[in-house]
């Protein structure tokens, strides 16, 4: 069985049980900002939900990482915040490559 058939069941599972019912915006349009790909739309639909995806949150430390390095002087404290960087950047490719074979992209 598909994975889209098995979702089509539990939505309309939810839909005969009312736990669909007056959902936030129901019945209008999504507003969804952007370039439009699934990537965004599945991004706004969780940040919707309080929920930030683990790439987002790697993003987010990437750059304040990048910061305090930009900030950091002294030869031994930038190497260790350029460690600490590299990881970071490291499990963020480690995401998106993760996210592009799921999708298939």
């Amino acid at each position: 069985m598909k994975v889209s058939d098995l979702a089509e069941r539990q939505i309309l599972k939810a839909q005969a049980e009312g736990q669909l019912d007056n959902l936030k915006g129901a019945g209008k349009p999504i507003n969804i900002e952007g370039d439009g790909s699934a990537d965004a739309i599945g991004f706004r639909i969780m940040a919707d939900a309080g929920v930030v995806p683990r790439e987002i949150q790697l993003r987010k430390a990437v750059e304040a990482q990048s910061r305090i390095l930009r900030e950091t002087t002294g030869e031994e404290a930038r190497k260790r915040e350029m460690i600490k960087l590299n990881d970071l950047q490291l499990r963020l490719s480690i995401e998106q490559e993760a996210r592009r074979r799921f999708y298939g992209n």
